[in-house]
């Protein structure tokens, strides 16, 4: 649905005013499964991806706190080991990224996933795979250092003495996706055209061949849209994130509880 809804130019028959009257369109004219079209080669990318990007935020946490804050907790520690964890993240999940925003697109010629990487590498090369990786990196940055400082200080507020609690989790989660992915929503709708590269979009602003960046892409995103433009989508972006930011950080805070408490078990 935000790959639809952030289209600048987008056919006729796929013009849409709001979340539920997207799906409820895309459902009756394209089928039950339509909206979930790429969600194969996203989940594959997502289990490496998400164990790089913990495990590399629980450490760097831990470090850059006992130097800061002498083991208190450290909202700069937070921000920046959250962002230098997304380095790692997106390195496996932005050629994943771009297979299904293309196979998400209204009309898209692709067959399969295969089909997809296949056609992209041949006629775009395997740059076009991480075209807008820079732009993912500059829009997770600000992202995940809001991301996680407000995660940790919605803990702080509700779950003060940091034990395993599933509510305080699931609601600072939620909240902490929802700020997070509203904040960056422009730079979403950059890199949405940046992987989709909308011919029509492109060609109506006398730009030929391919958007080489962000600041080349934040250009066009005006010259089509304006200010507007860049929040297009917002709303499916929050409702995206928020279930998905609650569920990452509950099923992270229980297998961290269920690991420690495994460890002091055996040690006693």
């Amino acid at each position: 649905l935000q790959t639809r809804m952030q289209s600048l130019q987008p056919d006729p028959k796929a013009q849409y005013r709001s979340v539920y009257e997207a799906l409820k369109k895309i459902v009756l004219t394209e089928g039950f499964w339509r909206p979930l079209r790429g969600i194969n080669v996203t989940m594959l990318g997502a289990g490496p991806a998400h164990a790089m990007y913990f495990a590399c935020y629980e450490k760097m946490k831990k470090s850059l706190s006992d130097t800061i804050q002498h083991g208190g907790n450290s909202h700069l520690a937070n921000g920046i080991a959250g962002s230098v964890a997304t380095l790692l993240h997106d390195a496996v999940m932005n050629p994943a990224e771009v297979v299904k925003q293309r196979m998400q697109m209204f009309n898209s010629p692709y067959k399969s996933v295969l089909a997809c990487i296949r056609t992209v590498q041949k006629t775009e090369g395997f740059g076009a795979f991480y075209r807008s990786y820079t732009t993912q990196l500059t829009m997770n940055v600000p992202f995940q250092a809001i991301h996680f400082i407000t995660y940790e200080f919605m803990q702080e507020q509700i779950n003060p003495h940091r034990e395993y609690n599933p509510q305080s989790h699931i609601v600072s989660g939620a909240i902490a996706g929802a700020v997070a992915a509203a904040a960056t929503t422009p730079l979403d709708v950059c890199k949405t055209l940046l992987n989709t590269q909308e011919n029509m979009a492109l060609s109506s602003v006398n730009i030929s061949g391919h958007l080489s960046g962000m600041v080349n892409a934040f250009k066009t995103v005006y010259q089509l849209g304006g200010i507007s433009g860049y929040f297009r989508g917002v709303q499916a972006r929050v409702i995206y994130q928020m279930p998905s930011t609650a569920i990452a950080w509950s099923v992270y805070e229980f297998f961290k509880y269920f690991l420690t408490k495994h460890k002091l078990e055996k040690r006693t």
